[in-house]
């Protein structure tokens, strides 16, 4: 074990340590909640919560942008797949998601044309290899992808490229936390916030927690000790009563945020109501392409005349997960008809689920890599 392992490890004991005595004899668990998929993998690949005493219970909230994409999205989708002037190019982990009756991988199947990429650019440059085909790019993430998708847009501007088009569903973090804390059944503590969209929006983004809500916040980074520190600051925030918004992941996240990456998104975008799984439809929570860019927009390219799909009966609780109401495993699928391999909803199938992350790593061991 190197030395900088060894100063994590012993660091990390500290903190645990302190987590403990700060919770001792709690009336109550303490209810923190991460909104950024990675935390949530991170977290149960280094088994903090097998650590943490029972006075602090961790929830995971909306953090995968694939789990909170909507049936109606993938059905579109999925239509769009099937027409044959149209190449659909997506992240890899949209491919089993379903949607109401069918999915991506079974639309590729039957003929259509689906492609895998790793950014809006490929799926640019898949664009000018077929100029008799409409190629489609799933514009699915936060504001953490949100840029690079209007990098691409604002390429394919400037390089004349017509057949270039995104599907957007770009959600914003911010107005989700909000219509979370406006759930009366909503019962959390603090929020270990997300540090890669933090990198973009800034800490400062953050604020309304403490000087609206008298809620704690911690931008936090991703190893365990990140992890942990971010837990620590909260957990000692709520036993002094204090409500602030700390940024534990200064190294890369400025109060600011990235001004140039904001500049982009709001020339290409406009805020928007988005539909979120679980969450319903939540004002301004959405980023729509805006004025001219909106022909870049398939969707009003080629509308699609989809009639609303009646509500699934398969029992996948996948929604309240995602608001922090039960855990997977109260989900009677989990782990028998909702498994990777078959999955019954997309918090089952996204690397970032946290039904996944239940699935692959509920008995995880802690890890300081």
């Amino acid at each position: 074990m190197d030395e900088k392992t060894i100063k994590e490890k012993e660091l990390s004991a500290r903190l645990l340590e302190e987590i403990k005595s700060l919770t001792a004899g709690r009336e109550h668990p303490l209810r923190l909640m991460e909104v950024c998929g990675t935390h949530t993998v991170s977290i149960f690949r280094a088994g903090l919560r097998q650590l943490l005493p029972t006075e602090v219970e961790l929830v995971s909230g909306p953090g995968c942008p694939v789990c909170v994409t909507p049936d109606g999205y993938m059905d579109a989708a999925i239509a769009y797949a099937g027409m044959e002037d149209v190449i659909v190019a997506t992240f890899g982990d949209m491919l089993k998601v379903p949607g109401s009756s069918s999915s991506l991988a079974e639309a590729a199947a039957r003929g259509g044309d689906v492609r895998i990429v790793y950014s809006p650019l490929d799926a640019l440059a898949i664009a000018k290899e077929n100029t008799g085909k409409k190629v489609v790019f799933l514009a699915v993430g936060f504001e953490t992808t949100a840029p690079t998708a209007a990098a691409a847009v604002l390429t394919a501007e400037r390089e004349n490229v017509g057949n270039f088009f995104l599907l957007p569903a770009q959600k914003l973090v911010p107005p989700a936390i909000r219509a979370l804390l406006s759930d009366e059944d909503a019962r959390i503590d603090g929020f270990l916030l997300p540090g890669h969209v933090a990198v973009v929006t800034g800490s400062e983004k953050f604020s309304f927690l403490a000087e609206e809500y008298h809620l704690p916040g911690v931008v936090a980074g991703f190893s365990p000790t990140e992890l942990l520190r971010g837990i620590y600051r909260l957990v000692r925030q709520a036993a002094a009563g204090e409500a602030r918004v700390e940024n534990e992941y200064k190294s890369v996240v400025r109060p600011e945020g990235n001004p140039a990456a904001q500049k982009m998104m709001d020339r290409i975008y406009e805020t928007c109501a988005a539909e979120w799984r679980g969450l319903g439809e939540i004002p301004a929570s959405g980023l729509c392409l805006r004025g001219e860019y909106r022909r870049f927009d398939f969707s009003e390219t080629r509308p699609l005349d989809l009639q609303p799909a009646p509500p699934k009966k398969s029992g996948c609780r996948c929604g309240e997960v995602l608001q922090g109401k039960i855990l997977p495993k109260e989900c009677r699928l989990f782990g028998t008809a909702c498994v990777p391999e078959h999955a019954a909803g997309p918090c089952m199938v996204s690397a970032e689920g946290v039904c996944a992350a239940w699935h692959k790593y509920g008995g995880g061991v802690f890890q300081y890599d």
